[in-house]
Formats: C-alpha cells, sequence, structure tokens
C-alpha cells in the first residue's frame, strides 16, 4: 500500500492553520516594483534632484548624522 503526499493546497493550508494558531494572520503587501525601468527613471530623477538642490549639503549632513552605520 504506497503512500501517497498531499497534495500542495493541503500542505500549505495545514501551514496557515498552523500559523493561524500561533496568533498569527495573512496579509497583503503591494511594494514597487525595483525592476521596472519607470522605477529605476523616477529614483534618479529624485536622487538628481536632491543631488543638485541648494540644500543638498544639509541634508546629507542631516541623514549622516541619523544614521546608524555600525562603525561606531
Amino acid at each position: 500500500m504506497p503512500s501517497h503526499p498531499k497534495p500542495s493546497r493541503i500542505k500549505v493550508g495545514e501551514h496557515r492553520a498552523r500559523l493561524r494558531a500561533q496568533g498569527l494572520r495573512p496579509i497583503q503587501i503591494w511594494v514597487p516594483d525595483v525592476r521596472a525601468a519607470s522605477f529605476k527613471a523616477e529614483a534618479r530623477r529624485q536622487a538628481l534632484a536632491v543631488a543638485h538642490s541648494p540644500d543638498a549639503g544639509d541634508d546629507q549632513a542631516f541623514i549622516d548624522a541619523i544614521s546608524d552605520r555600525g562603525d561606531e
């Protein structure tokens, strides 16, 4: 009598039931597709705008001041 593996939908359902029993719930998050050409173009546009801003030095000093680079 050969054993039959469980179908994927059953395994996924059981996995989700275990997670729910731990007090978790599933959510769906949509994030920008960083591989898209439109994302890359917009990121570049914004980076250039910041870099060429009259306040670029002050902005970078602020970022440096609040960043934890782990070198301390």
